[in-house]
């Protein structure tokens, strides 16, 4: 079944059932690993459920694509090697030489480096604005040049919520493509799709995958999405989800068949998962918030967040990463070298908590510019452990 088969269901229902009917031949209730490259054919052309070829498609990646389009309300879905690998692929499909992408002032490091250092050389301009400031979007979004919009709610690391649908409609009004990269809220949380995105970007390694054993990315285009006003794609028409589609078999950086078996394995988990993921966030936040060492805490569910308010009606939650400051580079880098529970790692999403020093660590490609990150930051990715255990690591650590 489709993940249209699923329209009226439940998220949890959808994450579980959306294109993951249980096996024809076997009656599998999970789908199996098409660990394979190449398909026969019942003559030349003649192709069994359309594949012939495990880069243009693979049953175990079709069944994750339909499932990530039913969760997020999608057209359809498109599974990659890594999360940047998905962004490359939409940065290609709408962008050429002479275009200009508005980023925001705190997006994700890799997603910097590649706009600026990776496109910036093949004739691709952009512009760096607080997106939460939508007068400075409206300023930076250039009619006629601007072809994408991106945005990161709530961000990486410094978790600033921005106004989706106002930013959509700024975008649209320009022609230009609105991306959001959900990868914090999840579409467990937020559906940007619905608040005028055009497309969402993940990183399911992160809590799609959630157990930090898996790399991918993906891209989940809206139903009726368009390619900036004045561009064609590839294939010859305007259509957004055409583009991808042939930037994805064309270029080839997919999905592999057991990396997209364990992505649909994490999805099947991730409302529950979710759940005391978040509630484990705001506790400690709530901790932190009240430790003498701590100068500030950055979470939005605290209330005094800027964007709590706006957070509160995108969002079913608030998510679990939760970044804080304590004075010093120094005294930020003693506490990651503390903790026990928290383990010091790059990444987030997964069941275990994590503990960083972004200026250091994932956010060090973006030193010296105007997305450069404060070096007294701490951020954690709160896991789904017993709570009190977080909350006594941190207060040792801290100490």
């Amino acid at each position: 079944m489709t993940h249209d088969d699923w329209t009226d269901a439940g998220f949890a229902t959808r994450a579980i059932h959306a294109g993951q009917a249980p096996d024809a031949t076997t009656g599998a209730v999970v789908p199996p690993i098409y660990q394979v490259s190449t398909f026969a054919q019942d003559g030349v052309g003649g192709l069994r459920g359309g594949y012939e070829y495990s880069r243009s498609g693979n049953p175990t990646r079709t069944a994750l694509e339909d499932a990530l389009a039913s969760v997020e309300g999608g057209a359809r879905a498109f599974a990659f090697s890594s999360g940047l690998a998905a962004e490359d692929a939409l940065l290609r499909a709408v962008l050429r030489p002479g275009g200009h992408v508005v980023v925001p002032n705190d997006a994700y490091g890799g997603t910097y480096r590649l706009i600026a250092r990776v496109l910036g050389p093949w004739g691709v301009d952009h512009t760096v604005v607080d997106p939460t400031d939508l007068d400075a979007v409206a300023a930076a979004i250039e009619h006629g040049r601007t072809a994408l919009v991106w945005v990161e709610s709530p961000s990486n690391p410094l978790l600033s919520v921005t106004d989706i649908a106002a930013v959509s409609a700024l975008a649209r009004a320009a022609g230009a493509v609105l991306v959001v990269d959900n990868t914090f809220a999840t579409p467990y949380l937020q559906q940007p799709l619905a608040l005028g995105a055009d497309v969402v970007v993940h990183s399911t390694t992160k809590y799609i995958g959630g157990h930090s054993d898996v790399v991918g990315g993906a891209l989940v285009v809206g139903d009726g999405a368009q390619l900036p006003v004045g561009l064609e794609g590839p294939t010859g028409t305007t259509a957004l989800v055409d583009a991808v589609g042939y930037l994805q078999n064309a270029a080839g950086a997919v999905a592999g068949p057991f990396d997209a078996w364990l992505a649909l394995r994490g999805l099947r988990t991730l409302a529950v998962r979710m759940d005391r993921h978040c509630s484990n966030a705001l506790t400690v936040a709530r901790y932190l918030r009240d430790h003498s060492a701590v100068t500030q805490v950055i979470h939005p569910g605290l209330e005094e967040h800027p964007g709590h308010e706006l957070a509160g009606r995108q969002m079913s939650a608030f998510g679990a990463m939760v970044s804080f400051r304590v004075g010093s580079r120094e005294k930020a880098l003693d506490v990651c070298a503390r903790t026990k529970v928290f383990t010091l790692a790059e990444s987030l999403g997964g069941v275990e908590s994590l503990i960083e020093h972004p200026a250091q660590m994932t956010h060090a490609s973006v030193a010296g510019s105007a997305l450069e990150v404060p070096d007294d930051l701490v951020r954690l990715s709160v896991g789904i452990e017993d709570v009190a255990d977080l909350v006594a690591d941190l207060g040792q650590a801290l100490a």
